[in-house]
Formats: C-alpha cells, sequence, structure tokens
C-alpha cells in the first residue's frame, strides 16, 4: 500500500502531556505553550478537558486557557469533555471541537472511569446529540486497544465493537490508543485489519505511547495500513495515571522526523516545535522527552 501524501498530527501535549504533571502550572504557562505549538504549524491542538477539577487537578483552568489563547486561522483548538456537563462548559469557552474516550478493556473502564464499558457510551448520547445540534465535531478515543494493565492481552474484536459504536453515534473519527504502549507493529496492523471493516480507515486515528519503544514502529505500521493521522505530544508529555510505568506519548518531534524522512507533509516546523517542548520542559523542570529534541540541542 502507498503511503499517506500528508498526515494530520493531533498535538495532545496541552492536555494529556500535562494533566499528570504534580506540580501546579501556569494559565500563563499553558497559554504560552500552545501558542507556540500552533506558530510551529500544528494544526490541530487539544487545549485542555472539561472535567471535574477532583479529578484532574492541573486542567481546572481550561477554561482561562482557552480564552486566552491566540486563535489562528485553520487550526482546530480542542478539549477532551467526558459527559453533558463538560460539553457545555467547552460550548461556553468556545471550544470549535470535543473529544469523548472510552475503553476498549472493562477492567480499565471501571478503573479509569468508575463505570462498564456500556455505561460510559451511553453517557456520550446526551453529548453528542447536543453536540450536533450545536454544529460541534466529536471526536473518540478508545484506550488500551494493545493491551490493559489489568485484563493483559485485549481482542481487537473487541476493540473494533467499542470503535464502531462510537462512529455509530457520531464521533467523525476515533483515535486508537496503546495505552501502556505495549502493541508491536505486527500486533498494531493485525489491529487495523480488523478494526477498519467496521469503520474506515480514513475515519480512523493512532495514538501510541512509548513504554518499550515501540511508538515510532507502530505509526510506521499503521502508515503502511493508510492511516494518516496520529496523535502526539511535543517533548514526550504525559503518561497515564492508571497504567503502571506507562511512560508518557510518543514525542511529536520524533514522529515528525519519521514523517519527514518518509517525505509525507505535515506543514509543521521542526526548529519551533523543538522551541516549544525546550520551553515546557524549562518550565517543568524536567528532561525533554524526545529524542529528535535532545539530539538537535546537544549540537
Amino acid at each position: 500500500m502507498n503511503l499517506p501524501h500528508s498526515v494530520r498530527l493531533v498535538e495532545v501535549g496541552p492536555r494529556d502531556g500535562l494533566q499528570n504533571e504534580k506540580q501546579p502550572i501556569s494559565v500563563a504557562d499553558k497559554v504560552r505553550l500552545v501558542d507556540d505549538l500552533s506558530a510551529a504549524g500544528l494544526r490541530y491542538i487539544e487545549v485542555g478537558s472539561f472535567v471535574s477539577p477532583k479529578w484532574v487537578p492541573q486542567m481546572a483552568g481550561s477554561a482561562e486557557v482557552f480564552s486566552g489563547i491566540q486563535r489562528r486561522p485553520g487550526i482546530t483548538y480542542a478539549a477532551l469533555t467526558p459527559n453533558l456537563k463538560g460539553f457545555e462548559a467547552a460550548l461556553e469557552a468556545k471550544v470549535e471541537e470535543v473529544a469523548v474516550f472510552a475503553a476498549a478493556s472493562e477492567a480499565f473502564s471501571q478503573k479509569n472511569i468508575n463505570c462498564s464499558i456500556a455505561d460510559s457510551l451511553q453517557r456520550f448520547v446526551p453529548l453528542l446529540e447536543a453536540a450536533k445540534a450545536a454544529k460541534v465535531r466529536v471526536r473518540g478515543y478508545v484506550s488500551c486497544v494493545l493491551g490493559c494493565p489489568y485484563d493483559g492481552d485485549v481482542a481487537p474484536q473487541q476493540v473494533a465493537a467499542v470503535a464502531r459504536e462510537l462512529h455509530a453515534m457520531g464521533c467523525y473519527e476515533v483515535s486508537l490508543g496503546d495505552t501502556i504502549g505495549t502493541g508491536t507493529a505486527g500486533k498494531t496492523r493485525a489491529l487495523l485489519d480488523v478494526v477498519s471493516r467496521d469503520v474506515p480507515r480514513e475515519r480512523l486515528a493512532g495514538h501510541f505511547h512509548d513504554t518499550y519503544g515501540q511508538a515510532l514502529a507502530n505509526i510506521y505500521a499503521s502508515l503502511l495500513e493508510g492511516i494518516s493521522v496520529f496523535d502526539s505530544s511535543v517533548a514526550g508529555l504525559g503518561g497515564c495515571p492508571y497504567a503502571k510505568g506507562a511512560t508518557g506519548n510518543v514525542a511529536s518531534e520524533d514522529v515528525l522526523y519519521l514523517l519527514q524522512g518518509l517525505g509525507i507533509d505535515t506543514g509543521m516546523d521542526m526548529d519551533g516545535l523543538i522551541a516549544a517542548g525546550q520551553r515546557i520542559c524549562q518550565v517543568l523542570g524536567k528532561a525533554n522527552g524526545s529524542r529528535v529534541a535532545r539530539a538537535r540541542l546537544s549540537h
């Protein structure tokens, strides 16, 4: 199969990347990060989430971040909204696109959102109806698609069933997440082969964590399967609080390097992206998780 001509990266650093940081991060620093990412040519940025601050304290200031960022034409600024209340708060903040998330594993669903997969999907029905009425597009996430910290292996058919439900409800795109990063290229291709029978490949995205160092291999395998949208996080920020030892998302800089090497267009500026990642890492007082950034910065 031919590789896609262009790829869209969904930058999840400001949301998925920052939400598990222990130290408080100011609204100004979050705004600066989003503005830096906009300047680096990212066309889709997940800015924050409208969840209960009790569960995710880092996302408490999401409305302020949305009002502070400099919105550029042609860029989607999205938010995660777990329920109708969150969606209504996002609408108030003038969010133009939202995302909902479900798990492919029952145990992870219970531990992560305290309900079954079926119940979590039911919760999205009023949200998707409200989004349709407000003409707001909804993206769906499925976590634990290549393994679960509690259930172990997850059957591709189970992933397909959840992805099919989200797509049927009205999610225009379904992002398949390897939450614990145990997936391999062969398993990734086998998964996409099964899921794409229910949801067209042009409606699927990949979200790979790099815990086992396999994220770029899995992205390349997905490209071979005709997938052209990938979630990534600047400087490799983020992990998963419910998945022990799960290091962060794959670094946006490393994915961009792979895509540039394949001659695939992203419209992004590597130097700007590295600078954005380095700046937020300095704010957090942590090492940059991107190998490309570390190599470039050491010159």
